[in-house]
């Protein structure tokens, strides 16, 4: 008998990868606009409860992959009806980054030096150097994640957090209260400011999940930015890192998510690895699966992460499936513009359907349609702003370039500048 899902957001995007799995029936529970409208939690949890209430059925299992609020909501609605979700107190842990450095500190070395500021600080501490990273202690993307270099631009990036750290601080406190807190962390809050010092390299995404108080990890994509800029180009799976790398990456995820308590999840966590050092440094924790990799595993691995959390959610060990989809790589592509302007003409539905129908293993999302200022769409980072992404699939990494420059081909965009 097929099970019911609850996806809270759930898009038609990933509906159309969920869709895909067998002996499941997917409720959208709260559309994504509304979940990404996060100013009252309260309510929004009112909302989805009466949804779920007024369902003619059984309610098996309510999954997300959407960062906060979705990440928060889930245990807690998932609590209420005795569904297996983690702790809200372990997703907290890894959502408030100054409260996950801390947790990191006490199981492994490989993180980089960190602080938090207090936002009429006039430099970092002593113990800290540039260039580094100021960002609010919750935040969404590269949001309010600023590089700096010097005393000056410390200042003018802490005062730029510190006016827009509360859309995603205020309600985030909500939830801090839902929890008990370390000393430290109730101090700081949800709108508090944390520096971290920079590390580079080669950009890494480990996945895996907890089951039953056992962590596995179960993939590693690898994230490749545009020359220059610290913007994501692609995400490619498998990486193609050495094996010795990825077998470090693994070991410290299994420390971290089991010092925070995760359990009955997926995860992710991002790591920077340096080639010349060889040093590894954890960048940051998500206490859920990524959406952007569910095409990429479903390509490589004929499944999507979305069924690992699926399995967990309905109290099962995942089913692990790798190397048996069509491709033996793929990679989901950021086409970007860095500067501002309105667009006036985009890809149509006609373009996309073309483009899939002549270039096998291909796929492409619309983010910016004619009409749109690039500086008021939302969830973009610090530095540019993403007018589609592409996806696809090959036998090597040099197919993967080569279907997307076709794809460019077929994927029309004019941009009016603007001042």
């Amino acid at each position: 008998m097929s099970k019911n899902v609850f996806v809270l957001g759930m898009d038609e995007h990933n509906r159309d990868v969920l869709e895909r799995i067998p002996d499941t029936d997917f409720h959208r529970l709260l559309s994504i606009e509304r979940v990404h409208e996060h100013e009252d939690l309260a309510a929004l949890l009112d909302e989805a409860r009466a949804e779920l209430d007024a369902f003619d059925g059984p309610v098996d299992a309510i999954i997300g992959y959407w960062d906060f609020p979705v990440s928060t909501l889930v245990p807690i609605l998932c609590a209420e009806r005795g569904l297996p979700a983690p702790p809200l107190e372990s997703v907290v842990k890894c959502e408030h980054k100054y409260w996950s450095r801390l947790e990191q500190a006490e199981v492994i070395d490989e993180l980089p030096g960190f602080a938090e500021i207090p936002f009429d600080a006039e430099r970092p501490p002593e113990h800290m150097r540039y260039p580094m990273w100021l960002k609010p202690v919750k935040g969404f993307s590269s949001d309010l994640a600023f590089r700096v270099e010097e005393d000056e631009g410390f200042c003018d990036a802490l005062a730029r957090i510190r006016e827009g750290a509360g859309a995603l601080g205020g309600p985030f406190e909500w939830v801090l209260d839902q929890v008990e807190l370390p000393e430290a962390v109730a101090r700081a809050g949800g709108t508090a400011c944390l520096a971290e010092e920079e590390v580079s390299g080669r950009q890494l995404t480990v996945e895996g999940y907890v089951y039953r108080g056992r962590p596995y990890a179960y993939g590693v994509i690898d994230s490749l930015n545009y020359p220059d800029s610290h913007s994501f180009l692609r995400y490619q799976y498998p990486s193609d890192l050495p094996g010795q790398v990825l077998e470090r990456v693994r070991d410290v995820s299994l420390r971290v998510v089991s010092r925070m308590g995760l359990d009955n999840t997926t995860f992710n966590i991002e790591y920077f690895w340096d080639p010349e050092t060889d040093e590894v440094r954890l960048l940051e924790v998500n206490p859920r699966h990524s959406q952007s990799h569910a095409k990429l595993l479903s390509y490589v691995d004929g499944r999507p992460n979305h069924a690992y959390r699926m399995d967990l959610a309905l109290g099962h060990e995942p089913d692990l499936q790798q190397g048996g989809g069509e491709f033996a790589v793929a990679a989901k592509w950021f086409l970007r513009r860095f500067a501002d302007g309105v667009v006036r003409l985009a890809p149509d539905d006609e373009d996309i359907a073309g483009m899939e129908r002549d270039i096998p293993g291909t796929s492409a999302e619309i983010l910016a349609e004619p009409g749109t200022r690039l500086s008021e769409l939302p969830e973009q980072d610090s530095y540019s702003y993403v007018l589609a992404v592409v996806y696809t699939g090959a036998a090597e990494t040099e197919g993967l370039q080569r279907a997307y420059e076709l794809c460019l081909a077929r994927l029309p965009f004019e941009i009016e500048e603007t001042g």
